[in-house]
């Protein structure tokens, strides 16, 4: 029966459109990208691997043709989608619309290869329902070869980068470093601000606050003006700690004593009440950005959950009659809704909150990012009647929760403005001659328009109000409290998610589906950690930065980087040739050297890069990791830096000490009493830890502390007894395999091939016999009081073609790792556990499935 080929990008996309289009169309997903460029000399041709430019995987030579290979891990499913287009008598190209999904249309038609014959057309739409899946196919175009270009430009473009930058970095820093066109000047964002924070000269300054009593409320009221000049605030101060106006600097030798004496002075009078009225616009719709930027500030999600989250409620959730696409097309930088969106948004808020919370004419937003293409359509529900409670038992907990914040975004943009009244309190006091003016600020929400959607019913509004106690001008109050209170400006707040997308945006620099790959990149290759919601660079990222400032300042520029992006633009609107954009970037032109020069005449000069911390230390990045020295020579001092230390905390003080520590050398904790071999505390990387003094031709004992070890509180005794970590107790009796008891993260446990078992504490562990750790692993889990409640999966993944059992993110002795039940994984350093996809768990999982069963060397003992 001949049938009509669609191919979209993943299986839960393919499952709800197939869903909608019945017996007629066979649906197929392509499983992301079908090729890309080598990535590994294995990949690369036989016939080119001895062409100067094969590394790069793009000949520089001959119109920066690329080099496409299809991937093992992808290879059965282009077999799959030829074996389905052999029998199709049409094929529709139904990737995502925007230039990713351009791209991957255009790499499945060249590995399809099918006959002249058979019909073939690209649909896009920008939610899946049955509605827009037939507008789309009814309306079918050609491929758009300018977006094909312009991806493949932006491809091409990262990986000359890539590849001609970080040889230099791995040889000037340190090994498997790597730059990138965007990462690297997102990485150089961070940087500065942290080098702001350094630079950064705290002032100390004060504050005095009263209570003023009004019947049987309180009035708080803060000091505004010292006669005519203003009360100094943080603002008034610049960074390096000076006050940069003539405003009131009130210090500690005059605050305390001002206020001790303002609450005997007589009379506090109301000078001013001023009550205003205005109006709160309603927000824009989201768009990808400013999603990111409100998951990350509401819901605390890093930039890749959001779009992970965001791309479920895409490609849709059963609601109980099969699949169904609860968002449009989450990457977008657009801000219009379509016709039918916004009468139906505007009916459901007339129904759910009343008319006059409607406006007479739909409310209207245009985007002010540069050259918008991503998508048509700002991100809304496909259907604004399916409100977040209707649907809540069919979402997990993370689904809910976008799900909501996007339906509460969409209708509260089509509201009307909220109504307030802003009131302003002044009061005035002498002190020594002295008029001293205090004041308070409140705001009551006289009719609440779009906050009512935000806040989640008119009721709720009331929690955004800051209503003042009823007063009238010259009346007089009495203080009940008057105090001086010491305050300290503070550096620039360090970038988060939210804010360092937003600032990205604003510069022009990525895109839209760029974002959440750009703050993943950064943090997964060791340049930027995060602590708490902060983004703070290591000193890794501060010496790649120095070294590309110093060699290549444009390359790292903001403004040059976002003129690249607008060039892209230009290709992707038919305005620029790719080949003449990619000469100028590599070769260069007009007198300007291109990259590969740039870098083969200025890497040899280069100097390794190096943070002055003063009074002559430094630090400096080695094979392992970052270190600090002082001197050069033999008589240097050397000292690690600890890997959670954030650049701006590491004064000359604290440098000094770490190097003072390390002078020191390890606390000696005496002898083991069964070999007479020294044992030492020593502090590493990760933490400190025991170690015992290696008999001739062996290798070193060590041991962490255990979870709860208090470092300053170890004894000889315990030191003693935790180096008989790790140890043998003897061969099970039914299993014929060794019962080994270990030290891990959190505390003992026993392991026997496939099983294991927690025990905990350390001193019980040393005391247990072979037969109760036979029954411990024999027995189930514990429950009940007592016992720790066995651990939820971080993250649930759901399963991959090819890899049986469902895959999940656990929690480990040893860190997060991947497992479908049978292959672990560890994550890579830095990887958040919560933002992994799929694809890339399922890409550890067979990575470590590859490498077979781990080799351990046997560590050989000597005999006393």
């Amino acid at each position: 029966m001949s049938k009509t080929l669609v191919i979209v990008e993943s299986p839960a996309k393919a499952r709800t459109i197939g869903r909608f289009l019945g017996s007629k169309y066979e649906v197929h997903a392509s499983f992301g990208h079908v090729r890309d460029l080598p990535e590994s000399s294995s990949q690369i041709p036989e016939a080119v691997k001895k062409e100067k430019w094969a590394r790069l995987g793009v000949n520089v030579d001959a119109d920066f043709e690329p080099i496409y290979v299809v991937s093992s891990d992808k290879d059965r499913h282009v077999k799959e989608l030829r074996k389905h287009a052999k029998d199709a008598t049409e094929i529709l190209l139904a990737t995502d619309e925007d230039r990713e999904g351009e791209s991957i249309s255009w790499h499945i038609l060249q590995l399809l290869k099918p006959k002249k014959s058979i019909p073939v057309r690209r649909i896009v739409f920008h939610e899946i329902t049955p509605e827009a899946i037939q507008d789309a196919i009814a309306s079918p175009r050609e491929l758009d070869m300018d977006l094909v270009k312009a991806q493949e430009t932006r491809r091409i473009l990262d990986r000359l980068y890539g590849y001609t930058l970080s040889p230099l970095l791995w040889r000037k820093v340190a090994p498997k470093l790597s730059a990138g066109r965007v990462q690297s000047v997102a990485t150089r964002l961070v940087v500065l601000r942290e080098r702001e924070r350094r630079a950064f000269v705290s002032a100390e300054y004060w504050a005095i606050e009263a209570d003023l009593a009004v019947a049987a409320e309180k009035l708080k009221m803060t000091l505004l003006r010292v006669g005519d000049k203003r009360a100094a605030t943080g603002a008034n101060f610049n960074a390096q700690g000076e006050l940069a106006d003539d405003s009131h600097w009130l210090k500690r030798d005059e605050a305390p004593g001002i206020a001790e004496r303002l609450l005997d002075a007589r009379p506090w009078t109301i000078t001013l009440v001023e009550a205003k009225e205005g109006k709160e616009n309603p927000p824009p719709p989201f768009m990808t950005s400013t999603l990111q930027q409100a998951a990350n500030r509401r819901l605390g999600f890093p930039a890749r959950r959001t779009m992970q989250v965001a791309q479920q409620l895409y490609e849709g959730i059963d609601l109980g009659q099969g699949s169904t696409g609860l968002i449009t097309y989450m990457r977008t930088d657009s801000l219009t809704l379509a016709g039918r969106a916004v009468q139906q948004i505007r009916q459901v808020a007339a129904e759910r909150y009343g008319k006059d919370y409607v406006p007479a004419k739909p409310n209207t937003y245009a985007s002010k990012a540069k050259n918008a293409q991503e998508a048509h359509e700002a991100i809304r529900p496909t259907d604004m009647t399916r409100t977040p409670e209707s649907v809540r038992s069919r979402l997990n907990e993370e689904q809910y929760k976008l799900y909501s914040l996007i339906w509460r975004q969409t209708m509260a943009c089509q509201m009307t403005p909220a109504k307030v009244e802003r009131t302003r309190v002044e009061a005035e006091v002498a002190d020594q001659g002295r008029a001293l003016t205090f004041g308070a600020s409140g705001k009551t929400i006289l009719f609440p328009g779009f906050l009512a959607a935000l806040s989640d019913g008119v009721a709720a509004v009331e929690d955004r109000e800051t209503i003042l106690p009823l007063v009238k001008e010259k009346q007089q109050l009495e203080p009940a409290r008057v105090e001086a209170l010491e305050k300290h400006t503070q550096p620039p707040a360090r970038y988060n998610e939210a804010s360092l997308v937003r600032k990205l945006e604003e510069e022009g620099v990525g895109r839209p589906s760029t974002y959440a790959s750009i703050l993943s990149t950064i943090q997964d290759r060791g340049y930027i950690f995060k602590k708490g919601k902060e983004l703070v660079p290591t000193f890794t990222a501060f010496a790649v930065t120095e070294l590309l400032e110093t060699g290549f300042s444009e390359l790292v520029d903001l403004q040059f980087t976002a003129k690249m992006e607008e060039e892209l633009d230009e290709i992707a609107d038919g305005q620029r040739d790719m080949v003449t954009h990619l000469k100028k970037f590599y070769h260069g032109q007009e007198g300007g050297l291109g990259i590969q020069k740039l870098v083969d005449e200025k890497g040899p000069d280069l100097p390794y890069p190096h943070i002055p911390l003063g009074g002559g230390i430094v630090a400096r990045i080695g094979r392992n990791g970052p270190f600090l020295q002082e001197g050069e020579g033999e008589g240097a001092r050397r000292a690690s830096i600890p890997e959670d230390m954030p650049p701006a905390e590491l004064t000359e003080e604290a440098a000094r000490a770490l190097l003072d520590d390390a002078a020191k050398g390890p606390a000696s904790l005496g002898e083991d009493p069964e070999t007479g071999r020294p044992i030492f505390l020593k502090k590493g990387r990760f933490g400190p830890y025991l170690e015992m003094e290696p008999a001739e031709g062996e290798e070193p004992r060590r041991v962490s502390l255990p979870p709860g070890q208090s470092a300053a509180e170890i004894t000889p005794e315990d030191a003693s007894q935790l180096l008989r970590f790790p140890f043998e107790m003897g061969a099970h009796p039914e299993l014929n395999e060794p019962v080994k008891m270990l030290l891990g993260r959190y505390g003992a446990y026993l392991t026997c091939g496939e099983k294991s078992a927690n025990v905990g504490d350390w001193r019980a562990a040393l005391e247990m016999s072979l037969e109760d750790a036979v029954a411990a692993l024999a027995a189930p889990p514990k429950r009940g009081r007592g016992a720790a409640a066995p651990k939820e999966p971080l993250a649930k993944l759901g399963t991959f073609e090819g890899i049986e059992g469902e895959i999940k993110v656990l929690d480990g002795r040893f860190g997060p790792y991947v497992t479908n039940g049978t292959v672990n994984a560890t994550l890579p350093r830095g990887t958040d556990p919560t933002s992994l996809t799929l694809e890339q768990a399922a890409e550890l999982i067979k990575a470590k499935a590859a490498q077979g069963p781990s080799k351990k060397k046997p560590v050989r003992r000597k005999k006393k």
